[in-house]
């Protein structure tokens, strides 16, 4: 993440959050050892909005895949980290008490070292699910989610908090932090800084995450500058960091310019939502979310493998000479006989074999969706 010259043309202000009916809500595990650039073996979070669908689904730990890659890209190091939880309850054994299926997917985008995104997801499921006051019953009801939501919001502050106690993690080093945790129908995502989660219904692509960036999201760039930061030509705040948002960092929290405060949202699957990608800038600083889809159901049509989707995205993103690290996680909501039965829509396309044109140039946006 944090590259100098990157371009993301969409200003926040450009994509329409109203199309996902949100509504903001107020910000008021055990655990376990990973070891570096490795999702968790046994492949679930978010703060504030509710998208609503017309058709709702029920999802089993069964009818949930997932599948991930990552890659160095150009860089001399891979300063990114992630993790897959497919079946929550398995994971977290007895420390589990919800009853309804859950799964946990994140992105830990490092820079200035590797030290603090190591760090979180190391810590990952104490800070998420055991220090941050999650509800021990679970209710498919408005209470039960807003105190999920809320669980979520105080993991991001304690694991800023932790970054500044911890020794070992340099107070110039940070990462940004996207993590979704799946209950049942709902999906909570929290967002601090440029990772994305874009959702695949009936093959359009809904992004359902704001870019904390100066350079394109106006909020964000006015919230710094009513504060007395500024942004250089390349879109840094005062020079020195690509993001508004992120956790660590310590250096640059003493006027609250840089924040660790996600944005967290919620939304209810539909029976026409197929996957989600979630993945980090150097992705999206290349690709579309529209590209990204397409490319994912189609070949999702052909192998049916969300961790070869995953590579695909990643290879694609090196092709249109991708200048960071890359890592991509691919979520299947459809079971592998449904997707089997479909039929590829772009068998020959050659959509991926040039850089693909800003999709919100125009008046067609197709990375929305429409209800």
């Amino acid at each position: 993440m944090i590259i100098a010259g990157a371009t993301d043309k969409m200003m926040c202000e450009q994509f329409d959050f109203s199309l996902l009916k949100l509504s903001p809500v107020s910000p008021d595990s055990a655990s376990v050892s990973i070891s570096d650039n490795l999702a968790v073996s046994c492949c679930a979070s978010i703060k504030s909005a509710t998208v609503v669908g017309s058709t709702t689904i029920r999802l089993s730990p069964t009818s949930i895949r997932s599948g991930s890659h990552t890659d160095i890209g150009p860089r001399r190091s891979n300063e990114d980290q992630h993790i897959i939880i497919d079946d929550l309850s398995k994971h977290l054994g007895d420390a589990y008490k919800w009853g309804l299926p859950s799964s946990f997917y994140a992105i830990f985008d490092g820079h200035g070292g590797s030290e603090a995104a190591s760090y979180v997801k190391q810590h990952a499921m104490r800070l998420f699910f055991e220090d941050s006051d999650l509800p021990q019953a679970a209710a498919d009801n408005d209470l039960f989610l807003k105190q999920v939501e809320d669980s979520h919001y105080k993991a991001f502050i304690q694991a800023d908090q932790a970054l500044a106690d911890e020794c070992s993690v340099s107070g110039y080093c940070g990462t940004t932090a996207l993590t979704v945790l799946i209950i049942g129908r709902r999906v909570i995502i929290a967002n601090a800084g440029d990772c994305r989660a874009v959702l695949c219904r009936n093959g359009s692509a809904m992004q359902i995450t704001q870019d904390h960036r100066g350079s394109t999201c106006l909020q964000e760039k006015e919230r710094c500058e009513r504060l007395g930061g500024y942004f250089d030509e390349d879109g840094y705040l005062n020079g020195q960091l690509g993001v508004t948002r992120a956790l660590g960092d310590w250096y640059m929290k003493k006027d609250n310019l840089l924040i660790a405060e996600p944005d967290v949202r919620q939304i209810v699957m539909t029976d026409t939502d197929e996957f989600m990608i979630i993945a980090c800038d150097g992705i999206w600083d290349v690709m579309s979310n529209q590209e990204a889809v397409t490319l994912v159901r189609g070949q999702l049509r052909q192998h049916n493998d969300p961790q070869q989707c995953a590579k695909d995205v990643i290879n694609q993103a090196l092709r249109l000479h991708a200048t960071d690290n890359l890592t991509a996680i691919v979520v299947c909501f459809s079971s592998q006989a449904q997707i089997s039965a479909a039929q590829p829509r772009f068998p020959n396309s050659r959509l991926f074999k040039k850089k693909p044109l800003n999709i919100f140039q125009g008046d067609v946006k197709v990375d929305q969706v429409v209800s």
